[in-house]
Order: C-alpha cells, then sequence, then structure tokens
C-alpha cells in the first residue's frame, strides 16, 4: 500500500532511553528497503545518533534525521552528525520535538536538506496533535524564504486529513501520517486526502 500510495517509508527509531518506547533497528530498516520502491526516511529518537548514522546507511535510509536535543545533550555537534549524514549519500535532517523553540534550529538552516517539526512528544503514536504547530511551522518557513534557502518543513505526530490543508498553508511539504492513515476503513483514501491538500 506504501508503495503505491505515498511518497516515502517513515520509520521511527526508538531506543527506550531518548524516548520511553522500543521499536525497531537494522534488520527491519534492511528487510523494508528490500521490498520498498519509495524512499526510506528514518527518524533517529535515539540517543548517540552518531555512532549508528553509518549503519542505517548501509540499510538502505535515503534521509537521515535526529533530535537536535539528542545532539545537545551529548554535547555534540550538530552540524558535524548533519555533515556525516550527508557524505554518506543521504538526505540529512534535523528534528525537534514540541518544547523546543523552533529558533533553535535557525543556525542550521544551511546545513540541513529538511527540518522534522514534531507536533506531538517523539515516542508513541496516537497522540493529539498540538495545535501549536501551525504557528511553529509558519516561523520557520518565514526564515527559511527570508534566507532564500530550499529546505523542506516535515511535520510527524497527529497529521491526517482534517489538519493536512492547514498544515500546507502555514509552509508544510513532507506529512508523516501514522495513525490516520493505518487505522482508516480505506488506507490509499487517506493518503489521497492528505496528498490532495498540496
Amino acid at each position: 500500500m506504501v508503495n503505491r500510495s505515498a511518497d516515502l517509508f517513515h520509520l521511527d527509531i526508538m531506543d527506550g532511553t531518548f524516548v520511553p518506547n522500543l521499536s525497531f533497528g537494522f534488520p527491519v530498516v534492511e528487510a523494508i528497503a528490500k521490498i520498498a520502491t519509495k524512499p526510506l526516511d528514518v527518524h533517529l529518537m535515539i540517543v548517540h545518533p552518531e555512532k549508528y548514522i553509518e549503519r542505517f546507511a548501509k540499510a538502505g535510509a535515503d534521509y537521515i534525521s535526529f533530535h537536535l536535543e539528542a545532539a545537545r545533550d551529548d554535547g555534540n555537534d550538530p552540524v558535524e552528525i548533519l555533515r556525516m549524514i550527508r557524505s554518506l549519500g543521504v538526505k540529512a535532517g534535523l528534528a525537534i520535538d514540541p518544547d523546543v523553540p523552533v529558533e533553535d534550529l535557525f543556525p542550521y538552516l544551511e546545513e540541513v536538506d529538511f527540518l522534522l517539526i514534531m507536533s506531538v512528544f517523539a515516542g508513541f503514536g496516537g497522540q493529539k496533535f498540538i495545535e501549536d504547530t501551525y504557528g511553529r511551522v509558519k516561523t520557520l518557513k518565514a526564515e527559511i524564504d527570508r534566507r532564500g534557502l530550499k529546505c523542506p518543513i516535515e511535520v510527524d505526530g497527529g497529521v491526517g486529513p482534517g489538519n493536512a490543508d492547514k498544515l500546507a498553508e502555514a509552509g508544510v511539504e513532507m506529512f508523516v501520517a501514522g495513525s490516520s492513515v493505518f487505522n482508516a476503513p480505506d488506507q490509499e483514501a487517506a493518503v489521497r486526502a492528505i496528498r490532495g491538500c498540496n
């Protein structure tokens, strides 16, 4: 269904430390890569992301994002991690949770290929969309445009047909939808409804 209907496979990697949940690792990414005809968008919700980037790239990731908070907590320079991702031929993204000001991303705009704004707190599916996200996206989009950059904004969490239009108007170009698609009676219709917004 994802191969037929969507643009990306968004794969949430959770370690039980950065977020209080576990998901999956390299073997699952490798298995998906074997049958995926669409790019793999690997979202690292883990501590020490720099330790695992090369392995995820080898496993088949086309996009890799990591959390600014994780890099800062480790005392690592996010620019070095972003450059490491890009050196492997993978698109590099920086993610933030809802309690991190979007202005914290501004110093890295020239170094990223895309930005991931969490519209729920990372770690669990099915959470309610945080309405503040629209304003956060608008602020970030305005700064990207002011600098004349091409840097798509991705939003993840509580995204569905009911809010996709408004998110697109705010400046979102990449929509991550989990529960709203997989819990829908017609999953492909749900994807079409979200896609129809932009």
